[in-house]
């Protein structure tokens, strides 16, 4: 896979497209890489914006977010981690948009999503897609005028994303990922804006390798199984021996899911 653009500093707004800006949170942890990606979408001369996963309830950030979007017509959520909707409420308070994700309790003043809705606001519209694996709930969005695909966590600018189990699942992951190589087959995404790390500005070869990547664990979970292993952490113990040990919890939750999946085959 080719390397992505250079990520964007903390809390300065980078214009990614005629179309989209994004700016990085100071939230970086092990689990959201060096901070959640706030998207704002606008149609080139447009008036109002959506922004996307306005991330942690930090002042200076949603400052940052704010002055840059000006008027906000509507507040969008890929999924539901606290990473990404912790300023849900003083989003809506400040802004007086609608919030909506693909779940009522993440939205404020407006229905949940609907998979294929087309959104438009201003000249830019907005597609969701809905993307179930790293969470039930994972929606990604559809900006084609930008050739781009807002992923959330589905795909990550660095590394690979966690199938959260038990609200994530591999099944549904790994369809979710056949849905967005459809959309980059039909000549309609040829960029990723993910919610943490850099823009990939290859879509198809972040696909293949996440499609990959997802494959040769599972490989390497049902060589553990056949080996003895009985538990998602004795399976972490010999799969993910080479990885740091701070992510050990997280790939847990992902072997959880290879292992529910296997067990489903």
């Amino acid at each position: 896979m080719t390397e992505p653009i250079t990520e964007a500093p903390t809390d300065v707004p980078v214009e990614v497209s005629r179309w989209a800006c994004v700016v990085r949170a100071d939230n970086s942890t092990v689990m959201t890489l060096d901070g959640t990606n706030t998207w704002i979408l606008r149609a080139p001369g447009g008036g109002r914006a959506v922004v996307v996963d306005p991330g942690p309830d930090d002042p200076v950030h949603l400052d940052v977010v704010l002055a840059r979007a000006g008027a906000v017509a509507l507040v969008l959520y890929t999924h539901w981690h606290p990473d990404h909707t912790d300023a849900i409420d003083v989003m809506a308070a400040r802004t007086g948009a609608p919030a909506r994700a693909r779940e009522a309790a993440w939205c404020r003043d407006a229905e949940p999503l609907a998979d294929g809705e087309v959104i438009e606001v201003d000249g830019l519209r907005i597609e969701v897609v809905f993307t179930p694996g790293h969470t039930a709930d994972s929606v990604c969005l559809l900006v084609e005028d930008d050739a781009a695909l807002l992923t959330g966590d589905t795909i990550l600018g660095r590394g690979t994303t966690i199938i959260a189990h038990p609200d994530g699942a591999l099944g549904p992951y790994l369809d979710s990922l056949e849905r967005i190589a459809a959309l980059i087959g039909a000549g309609r995404v040829a960029r990723l804006y993910p919610a943490h790390g850099p823009v990939l500005d290859e879509a198809g070869a972040a696909v293949d390798f996440y499609r990959r990547h997802r494959l040769e664990r599972l490989d390497q979970v049902r060589a553990a199984v056949a080996a003895g292993a009985s538990t998602a952490a004795e399976v972490v113990e010999r799969v993910y021996a080479a990885v740091d040990r701070s992510l050990w919890p997280a790939a847990e939750r992902s072997v959880e899911a290879q292992l529910a999946y296997l067990a489903g085959q």
